[in-house]
């Protein structure tokens, strides 16, 4: 057996371990606890978080977990159980590959206490978010630098820090689509993405370039190349290029907000009761934020923007899935992690 000289860690945002009550009041507690999740003060944000969030919106969340339970479980923990099983294979004998969640199990704990005993040369970090933020992947190397900041030896370490404008990513997310609208014409294409509130993107705005205005996200540059929305407004006109699309026929769009506080917009719900109303009857919805079907695809974009399209006077509207795993995203993190550069 070869010595595991490169150990490649694999880290999503996480799932409770089941779809029940105390085990989603559990994973929401962990989650909306990371300060950079919900950037509050400490006390304010427990008080906020266990005396109301937790305790009201868990059985709630559990309900709608259920529905998107499956026999294997949660399928943003079996899609990255496929993807690391995909993805060994293509990588040199030398690298072994682990799979963790921001939160919840697998724990980054425990997925670090294994790659410590390959005493590994260096260990490649890759947050499963194609796009930077500091709720996500800006959390997610901050944990792993908590954990490892503890070891003796620290070995190299390489942070993938997005990957929303790779050939591969944009390709893959492309082709899941093409096959909706080589079997139907559709209206309209929207590109939908989960928000953030605005005071988190000002707050990683270099030197104010960020005014949250269709100007500043109009080009992807140099000022704005860490801000979410601009990446996400990026990732939209590659996926739009590669789909053939012009500007008219498509729309970004933000989802899940949590809150009273102002979030990044257009919000999605304006957007599907707009474009009811401009008479679109058949819209396609991406989500290309999340790379495994979830909470937040599955029955936030696929079931519940149905319903409210329907409602407002829409025909169709078609979620195109998540990337899983995808061949071509399993090829796509292999290039990540193989040329990280």
């Amino acid at each position: 057996m070869s010595k595991k000289e490169k150990a490649v860690l694999l880290v999503n945002l996480g799932t409770p371990d089941s779809p029940k009550v105390p085990d989603v009041r559990k994973y929401l507690r962990e989650f909306l606890l990371d300060k950079r999740v919900i950037d509050i003060n400490a006390i304010a944000r427990w008080m906020l978080v266990n005396l109301i969030i937790a305790p009201f919106r868990a059985p709630k969340s559990a309900k709608t977990y259920r529905q998107l339970w499956e026999d294997r479980g949660s399928p943003l923990l079996f899609h990255g159980e496929d993807v690391v099983e995909k993805l060994k294979p293509l990588l040199p004998d030398n690298y072994s590959v682990h799979l963790a969640m921001r939160y919840q199990s697998p724990s980054i704990a425990n997925a670090l206490n294994e790659i410590k005993k390959e005493n590994p040369e260096e260990i490649i970090v890759v947050p499963m978010f194609p796009q930077y933020a500091s709720a996500t992947t800006g959390s997610i190397h901050d944990k792993v630098m908590e954990y490892l900041r503890k070891w003796e030896i620290i070995p190299k370490i390489t942070f993938i820090s997005q990957f929303f404008e790779h050939p591969d990513f944009i390709k893959a997310f492309a082709a899941n689509g093409k096959k909706y609208v080589d079997k139907e014409d559709y209206d309209h294409v929207v590109f939908s993405y989960h928000g953030l509130p605005e005071r988190q993107i000002r707050k990683g705005s270099f030197k104010g370039y960020c005014q949250l205005n269709e100007k500043c996200c109009a080009s992807y540059n140099k000022a704005n190349r860490f801000c979410y929305r601009a990446q996400c407004f990026e990732t939209s006109r590659l996926l739009a290029k590669e789909l053939g699309l012009t500007p008219d026929d498509y729309t970004v769009c933000f989802q899940s907000r949590l809150g009273k506080d102002p979030w990044i917009q257009p919000y999605a719900e304006d957007i599907i009761e707009k474009l009811a109303k401009e008479g679109k009857k058949k819209v396609l919805a991406y989500s290309p934020a999340f790379v495994a079907d979830c909470l937040e695809t599955t029955v936030e974009v696929g079931d519940e923007f149905r319903e409210e399209f329907e409602e407002a006077g829409g025909e169709k509207w078609q979620l195109v899935e998540s990337l899983n795993s995808n061949d071509q995203w399993v090829n796509c993190l292999r290039s990540l992690i193989l040329e990280p550069n």
